[in-house]
């Protein structure tokens, strides 16, 4: 579905609820008692990143996630045969093929669709066949927009770190960016999304891009819910974003 056809979708990403359990080791608390209740409060979706060194979502998360979930999951993930087994065991809705490095404390920037056709070929290839959604994780960049064309991928997903730290003059040209290559990549037949470092303050100048169909938030989310609780961070979210459309 398109933005235009319906409601700018949120998907909330519960990888640090489980940053948190493990902190501690044990169960608690559970991200995915923390997915129904993103669920509860208006998101659409839920994302989960399994990283190589299991830093925060596990295995066993995405099985559970799968087993009892009723609104979609969208796993992250890098491009490595152990990524793809797990995705093709599980069949998800979707697959974010995204950049992972083991020193990164997060996602750092988009990845490079352009520098990598050849690599993400055939794991583009054999996800779309399982009928899962593929998606990459890219910069607001032409270049990755015509990769991600070559790769005949449905959906991208916009790196918004950039825009989120900076501020003035310099978040603008970066907004009407992001804006372009919405527009670019619905033009090429491609569904649009954007996330990273979004928050209450700076979300809805993004939300207002008409092509976009969907964005995922997450570290803001439950780093508010410390204060508000989840539930109500993810429905304040969703708030803005349908304020921002009208």
């Amino acid at each position: 579905m398109s933005a235009a056809k319906g409601r700018l979708r949120l998907g909330v990403n519960i990888d640090h609820v489980a940053t948190i359990r493990n902190a501690r080791g044990g169960d608690h608390p559970d991200p995915v008692r923390a997915a129904f209740a993103a669920a509860k409060a208006g998101a659409n979706g839920i994302t989960a990143h399994l990283r190589e060194d299991r830093r925060h979502i596990r295995d066993a998360d995405i099985a559970q996630l799968m087993e009892r979930l009723t609104i979609p999951l969208n796993l992250e993930m890098a491009a490595t045969d152990e990524m793809l087994e797990i995705a093709l065991r599980h069949r998800p809705h979707a697959a974010c093929i995204v950049p992972e490095r083991r020193e990164e404390r997060t996602t750092e920037g988009g990845l490079d669709a352009a520098g990598q056709d050849n690599h993400l070929l055939p794991f583009v290839a054999r996800l779309g066949a399982a009928n899962i959604r593929v998606s990459l994780f890219i910069e607001p960049d032409p270049r990755q927009i015509e990769a991600a064309v070559r790769l005949k991928v449905p959906v991208v997903e916009f790196h918004t770190g950039r825009y989120a730290h900076l501020d003035g003059e310099a978040r603008t040209a970066e907004l009407r960016r992001l804006a372009d290559c919405a527009a670019l990549a619905a033009k090429n037949g491609i569904e649009p999304h954007a996330g990273h470092g979004l928050t209450f303050d700076n979300v809805v100048p993004v939300a207002a891009i008409p092509q976009l169909a969907e964005l995922n938030i997450g570290h803001f989310l439950v780093g508010e819910a410390i204060f508000d609780g989840l539930e109500s961070s993810v429905a304040h979210m969703r708030a803005l974003m349908d304020e921002a459309r009208g």
